[in-house]
């Protein structure tokens, strides 16, 4: 396996809103739990999201519907944000309700440690992008959302990342229509979901004038493209934010049904990671030389 150095970086990585402002594509590939989360900060990434479909799967079993709370993911926020070096981008839904509910959202997200939130223009109770029967507010509405969003932050480097899926269900144009309205109404970066050809990308890349955000969802409504020729359309962020849920869920998928089988693991161990890498990753070496240290028995 070609693991990243599991031992902490020296010194502290760039802060997202000046990465942003420098060449070059920002790749943000997806974690959805703390062991995701661990792995992912050892490769040196310049920004790291929590992605709210995995994030919800995983802590709570359930479908990225609109079933988990700001008090869900407030929570897994700051556990992520509080043990990364890596900056974290977090999936914020609609706010969780109305303006107030954005202002307490933006503020508790802010205060968990991260670097920047998420927000987007589906009704409340929202559903998983470049999924069916996705509806969105009226602009006007989520204009008035993001100008709270940007009035509740603390840090100008705290960015607000405004999303909209009007795509799907009203067209290109309006999506575009309503980039451009959440643009002046101070988001830091634009998020159009689920373009559905290379060609519809360009449009919205030659369209709006300030960072773009792409999301490569494998198997969804997008075209999944390569860094370079993400670069060279315009866009300056990338997420992943189900591609390595997408490869856990498999490898265990293949575990399980070889247990369920043989009734054993026998047969397996060339598939698996090995159980020293995997206690290094936790942090094991340092509880290890802990007790070495403050042993009580010599």
């Amino acid at each position: 396996m070609n693991q990243g150095n599991t031992a902490p970086a020296a010194g502290h990585p760039i802060k997202l809103s000046e990465r942003l402002k420098q060449p070059g594509l920002v790749v943000a590939p997806g974690v959805h739990d703390m062991v995701s989360l661990r792995l992912a900060d050892t490769f040196g990434f310049d920004a790291l999201y929590m992605t709210g479909f995995g994030t919800v799967a995983s802590h709570m079993g359930l479908p990225d519907a609109g079933l988990a709370t700001y008090s869900d993911m407030v929570g897994r926020v700051k556990a992520m944000a509080g043990m990364a070096r890596t900056p974290l981008i977090a999936d914020g839904d609609t706010g969780y309700g109305g303006l107030l509910n954005v202002r307490h959202t933006v503020e508790g997200y802010e205060q968990a440690g991260a670097s920047a939130i998420q927000l987007e223009d589906q009704e409340y109770p929202k559903k998983c992008g470049h999924t069916p029967g996705r509806r969105v507010i009226p602009m006007e509405e989520m204009v008035r959302k993001i100008k709270v969003a940007v009035d509740s932050r603390r840090s100008q480097d705290f960015l607000i990342i405004a999303r909209t899926d009007a795509r799907t269900t009203l067209g290109l144009d309006e999506a575009l229509r309503r980039a451009e309205a959440y643009a002046k109404a101070g988001a830091d970066v634009l998020f159009v979901e689920s373009p559905e050809s290379e060609d519809e990308m360009r449009r919205i890349c030659a369209s709006i004038d300030k960072p773009l955000l792409a999301n490569m969802v494998e198997g969804g409504r997008t075209p999944v493209l390569s860094k370079q020729a993400l670069q060279d359309l315009g866009y300056k962020l990338a997420i992943f934010p189900v591609s390595a849920l997408l490869a856990a869920t498999h490898a265990m998928k293949l575990l399980y049904e070889h247990v369920a089988k043989t009734g054993s693991t026998v047969g397996t161990s060339g598939e698996l990671l090995a159980f020293s890498e995997l206690t290094r990753l936790m942090g094991f070496e340092d509880i290890w030389a802990f007790e070495r240290k403050y042993a009580e028995t010599p």
